[in-house]
């Protein structure tokens, strides 16, 4: 039985270097992944409560975990309760026609831009 291809790359995270084995064709996901943990326990580092990597380590995983779980409970609750659509889209196609990953597609999408718009109150 043949074994997926993998490489090693040398990251950086929280100053120490690692040297992480990865599939062929997913550099950019671990790279991406490493970038929110390094990120992470850089937050709790600098935040100076905690000074053993350890500790900050885990304390990084249970608050990506969380937020993990949190997008996966909205997920989940657009899928059950998905916002209607808009007219023009309504008008275009019945919305038995679109599939639940679109209609979940498009709500976060509404909720970005409602985020966006709360925030500085335009667009442009």
């Amino acid at each position: 039985m043949n074994k997926p291809a993998t490489k090693q790359i040398e990251v950086q995270i929280m100053g120490q270097s690692y040297l992480l084995a990865c599939p062929a064709g997913g550099e950019q996901a671990l790279l991406e992944a490493v970038e929110r943990v390094d990120t992470a326990m850089c937050r709790i580092r600098d935040a100076g409560k905690v000074k053993a990597r350890d500790r900050i380590a885990v304390l990084a995983s249970l608050n990506l975990a969380f937020e993990l779980a949190q997008k996966e409970t909205q997920a989940l609750e657009a899928t059950a309760h998905p916002t209607p659509l808009p007219p023009a889209m309504a008008a275009a196609a019945p919305a038995e026609s679109w599939d639940t990953a679109s209609l979940a597609r498009l709500d976060d999408l509404a909720r970005r831009i409602d985020h966006t718009l709360g925030q500085d109150g335009q667009l442009l």
